[in-house]
This record gives C-alpha cells, structure tokens and sequence, in this order.
C-alpha cells in the first residue's frame, strides 16, 4: 500500500497571525508529509482583533491546505468552548475526505481527533512536543485533563514524541499508548555548510528569550568571564530584544566582547548566523528536541548544550559537547575549547540530512500512516 494519501493534522498550536511562530515546527512536519502526500491543516486560535465570532481563513501554503478559524476573545470558558466546536465543524466542512488524521497537542484538541474516530471512523496518530509533560510541570496538570488525554492517546494508533524522554514522561503520568518516535524537521537544503573560514570567534544562541526556560542571565555571566579571559569575541543572542536583560547587561559592563540582541527574524535569515558562528550554545533549563540545535547540525556548527530533555538522543559525540544543567563553569570551559578545534562539517550535515531531513521524516510518518490503514479497528 504505496498510493498517496490525505493526511488531515489538527494542530493545537500552529503560525497564525495571532502568534506568528507558534508551532513551526509541526508546519515543518506537515511541509515534510506533503512531499509524498496531500495534507491539510485545521487550527483554531482565540483572536482579540477580531470582531466576529468566529472568522475563517484558508490558504494554501507551500503545498499545505491551511484552514485557520479566529475565536473572538471571551473570558466565558462555555462560550469559548462552544466557540471552538462550532470552528471545527466550519472547518471540517472546507475540508476534503482525508484517510488518517495527524492530531498535534493531545488536549484538548484530541478530542476532535477522538470525534472523526468515533462517528466518521477516522484512524488518528498523534505527534508531541510538550515540555509540560516533564516533572515538575506536570504536576500543574489538572486531573480532567490527565483522565481525557488517557482515552486520546489509547485510542490512537501512534504516538510519536520527538524524544523518548519525552515519551518516559508521559507514560509517568499514565499516557499508555503505542509510541514511536520521530523527531523534528530540518530543511537540509538549505541549512547547510559554508566553505567560508570563520575568522572572528562568535557564538550565537537562538531561542525565545524566556529566562526561566533558556537561561539568558546565566549565559551572560558566562560570557562576561569569557571577556576576562580571551577579550574581544562576538555572541549573537537572536529571538528577542535586549530591554529584558537592560539592567543585567549595564550591571556586567562590557568593554570588549560585542553583545548583541537580535528580534526575531525568518528562518532562512538564521543560516547566515549558524553557517559563520564558531559554536552555538543553548544553555536551558529544559527542553525537548530543540530544532534549532538540529540545524545547528546541518550547518556544520558544533553545539554546546545542557544535557536536558532528548537533547543526547540525538547528540554524536564530536559534535559539541553536553554539559550539566546551570553549570557555568564547564559552558566558559567548553567554548574556550572550542577557540581552535577543528570540525567535521561534512560529517555533521549527512548526519543531519539522515535523520532530520523533510525526505527522512516524510518516510517515517508514511510507515505508520500505511501501517495505520493495514491495522484500523
């Protein structure tokens, strides 16, 4: 069973114009699916601009059926949840049959998922990415929420983390499901190499900023140490402004190093950044399978990264190093490593393209998706 199918993925989170970058990775998931099947996309987002109840946009973006439903605002969670039923069933009708429906965000979003199973006997697999599975968040869990995802995930086919501790910590709370997993997408065509030198010693670390989850103070105390012991070297910090970290950055007093906060900028933009940086450096709390160090990968970019979430599933060892979480001397002592050293970027980007690119994790989706078919109940 080889033909060509149209696979449906519901997504909790997906970009909108409500938050641009929000589940960009499941984007990359659907865009690699749609190499070898059609796909569609059904999202709904509450919307504080808009003055209907519920307004629908669809677009077809690279080779994806896109259909956005915009919620007006409410503060009534029954009138929001009424809301968002009603946006699928809209949705659902611009929609063509589909053969297997691809859910992202089990709750509460797989309760769609679990209405096609029951009444139009739609088979679903479910992709996740959640860092709120992990302990401690866990615990913030609410026990309706843990009872409903229970019945998601048993019903489905396939469960695909992008981790196996991501899988080990929903299983800690009773998600009992046949799991399988597949990790994030990387675009090995365009992350990739340069045959440029680096000439300057920079660093770049790309994230969203949030101190509590990407550890930016702590990495800023690192590199006012570095500046003590090497002076002048350039470190990128790209997703955000510097006003978060105003105080923090008057209060260190740089005079050598060049800091510099960079705001969000597109995807293709960050190549350039990857492709010419000596090392890049992530320095969370937590974390999952971070895309951005996949891509790291794929430029020929080593990576220093705290050994949190599934980050060492996927993490050869001449590539970087791992380093333990909060530990700001074994960061200043890997980077200063990292000065003169010689790196296998050839190495790193068929590594890359094997298991991270859009061709790789079409294929790993089409096997479950026909294995899916063969076994539906």
């Amino acid at each position: 069973m080889k033909n060509k199918l149209h696979i449906l993925f519901i997504c909790g989170w997906y970009p909108s114009k409500v938050l641009p970058t929000n589940g960009d990775f499941i984007q990359r998931h659907a865009e690699a699916v749609s190499l070898k099947h059609e796909v569609s996309v059904l999202h709904i987002i509450s919307d504080k601009n808009t003055h209907q109840n519920i307004n629908i946009e669809s677009n077809k973006i690279n080779k994806v059926d896109t259909h956005i439903a915009y919620i007006k605002e409410t503060n009534n969670s029954i009138i929001k949840f009424l809301r968002f039923w009603k946006a699928y069933f809209l949705l659902m009708k611009k929609i063509k049959p589909f053969d297997i429906l691809h859910l992202n965000e089990i709750y509460p979003f797989g309760i769609f998922a679990l209405h096609q199973k029951w009444i139009k006997k739609k088979p679903y697999i479910i992709s996740e990415h959640w860092t709120g599975y992990h302990s401690p968040f866990n615990k913030s869990i609410s026990t309706i929420e843990i009872l409903v995802s229970k019945f998601i995930v048993k019903n489905a086919n396939f469960v695909c983390p992008v981790s196996d501790n991501l899988k080990e910590s929903m299983l800690s709370i009773g998600l009992k499901g046949n799991y399988f997993k597949i990790p994030n997408v990387v675009d090995t065509t365009i992350f990739k190499p340069t045959e440029e030198l680096v000439e300057k010693f920079t660093i770049v670390h790309i994230s969203s900023m949030l101190d509590t989850h990407k550890n930016i103070t702590g990495m800023l105390d690192v590199a006012k140490k570095l500046e003590d012991s090497i002076g002048k070297f350039t470190w990128y910090f790209i997703g955000g402004e510097d006003k978060t970290y105003k105080g923090k950055l008057e209060k260190l007093n740089f005079t050598k190093a060049n800091i510099e906060f960079i705001k969000h900028i597109p995807q293709k933009d960050l190549i350039q950044y990857l492709q010419q940086a000596t090392v890049f450096v992530l320095f969370s709390n937590y974390e999952n399978l971070p895309c951005v160090i996949l891509e790291s990968f794929c430029c020929g970019t080593p990576v220093i990264s705290t050994d949190v979430g599934g980050i060492k599933e996927y993490f050869p060892n001449n590539f970087g190093k791992l380093i333990e979480k909060n530990n700001k001397k074994q960061l200043l002592e890997s980077i200063l490593e990292y000065q003169n050293k010689k790196i296998p970027k050839e190495e790193m980007h068929e590594y890359a393209k094997s298991n991270f690119s859009r061709m790789a994790i079409a294929e790993n989706f089409s096997k479950l998706y026909y294995k899916t078919l063969k076994h539906k109940n």
